[in-house]
């Protein structure tokens, strides 16, 4: 478990979860847990279905964040910046669609002309820690300086403060909720407990905070591992399959279809292809509002407090 480490709140006990006692699995369950949720969403102006792209540019720290250092892997990283972001704003261009991109302060200070392309094409900057660390292996003192100084400097490099974030490896810790609430953030985007988006709640109090939750299905990197010991198991064109399934299912609810990519591991030009060939498809049907994670949050919480006259 990542998360039972230096923070003495995520240690539950025991080693073995079939001996803890149940005070120790309910309060494991309640710590952060889904709260009140679109189950039946109405989006803007009377859309069928909500599309949320995000791209989480890592870059260098993809490898950085893992120690390996040498210039093999941190020349996957110099893919991303050097090609694929050029690539994927490109294309987004073409669809006319705002993503969200998610990017670790030290991804921007590397590339800063990347995020001021990012910035000119109208998308959303948002948190994705210092240098794609995991929360889980740092104290609760770290993982707020961290948070914070993040925040600073992508303030400082795009000219506003994000308004949500995504934690890399999708890693909570019992203190990333309270944290993102002291820093001010609306929305998260690293969890999974459902397909649409909810607030979370906090020892089962509310907290305000919208979740965009996100899923492994509706990733690439599980498809397209960094690591040349792994092995592609499937085709490009096997994964755009899966997403379209995804994105018609969210059609014929009236959810939400939420995408994460990586621009060093789709920016591949049969990759990309997929991307292209998945927006074609959304684009063929009407009713679909693209929007960005922090619209999404937006809309999510004033919805919310309409239903029930509470935040």
């Amino acid at each position: 478990m990542a998360e039972i480490g230096k923070n003495p709140e995520n240690a539950p006990g025991p080693e073995e979860p079939w001996r803890w006692p149940e005070e120790t699995w309910r309060a494991l369950s309640e710590r952060v847990r889904p709260g009140r949720g679109l189950t039946s969403p109405a989006w803007p102006d009377g859309a069928r279905v909500a599309v949320a792209v995000s791209f989480d540019a890592d870059n260098e720290t993809a490898a950085f964040c893992q120690n390996a250092t040498a210039p093999g892997p941190v020349s996957q990283g110099h893919y991303g910046s050097r090609v694929g972001l050029p690539r994927i704003l490109g294309l987004l261009a073409d669809f006319d669609v705002r993503a969200s991109f998610f990017v670790p302060a030290v991804a921007a200070l590397l590339d800063p002309r990347g995020i001021d392309a990012i910035r000119a094409a109208g998308h959303e900057v948002g948190l994705h820690g210092w240098i794609h660390e995991r929360c889980g292996d740092l104290t609760e003192d770290e993982e707020y300086e961290l948070a914070e100084r993040s925040m600073k400097e992508l303030r400082r490099l795009t000219g506003s403060a994000p308004t949500g974030m995504r934690t890399p490896w999708w890693d909570c810790t019992a203190h990333t909720l309270p944290i993102a609430c002291r820093l001010g953030l609306m929305y998260d985007s690293s969890l999974m407990a459902d397909d649409e988006p909810y607030e979370l709640l906090r020892h089962g109090g509310p907290t305000g905070m919208i979740e965009i939750p996100v899923s492994w299905i509706r990733d690439d990197a599980p498809y397209f591992p960094d690591d040349p010991a792994a092995r592609q198991m499937m085709a490009p064109r096997q994964v755009l399959e899966i997403w379209k399934d995804e994105f018609d299912g969210a059609l014929e609810s009236g959810g939400l279809f939420q995408l994460t990519l990586h621009p060093h591991v789709i920016g591949h030009r049969s990759r990309l292809l997929v991307l292209r060939k998945l927006l074609a498809h959304i684009t063929t049907h009407s009713g679909v509002w693209f929007a960005t994670h922090e619209d999404i949050a937006r809309h999510t919480h004033h919805t919310l407090v309409r239903q029930d006259g509470t935040t």
